[in-house]
């Protein structure tokens, strides 16, 4: 299992904006590709330095092909959507992690 870790600083004043937009339309969008066979999404309990509210955006795939597949397919499009929604409020970086 292969564990897709989006982290996301996001500017309170878009907080509430961007966790609805998530829930009900990013997540399931990402979801439709197939690519992913879950998804989790938790609010960091740490405060950040910067003031912007930190989460982590979890998708979970079979395998690194399917991650792969999705980067290649996928990713460019969906970030685009996101920076385009949301210009200048978020930082984001991904991390892929293996269940051992």
């Amino acid at each position: 299992m292969i564990l897709y870790n989006i982290t996301v600083n996001v500017e309170k004043d878009v907080e509430a904006e961007w966790l609805t937009w998530m829930k009900d339309t990013h997540i399931p969008f990402i979801m439709e590709t197939k690519m992913f066979e879950e998804n989790k999404m938790f609010r960091i309990m740490h405060d950040s330095e910067d003031g912007g509210i930190n989460y982590s955006v979890q998708f979970f795939a079979k395998n690194m092909d399917l991650v792969m597949t999705y980067q290649n397919k996928y990713f460019d499009a969906h970030n685009a959507l996101v920076q385009k929604k949301f210009p200048r409020k978020l930082a984001i970086f991904m991390t892929l992690l293996e269940q051992v």
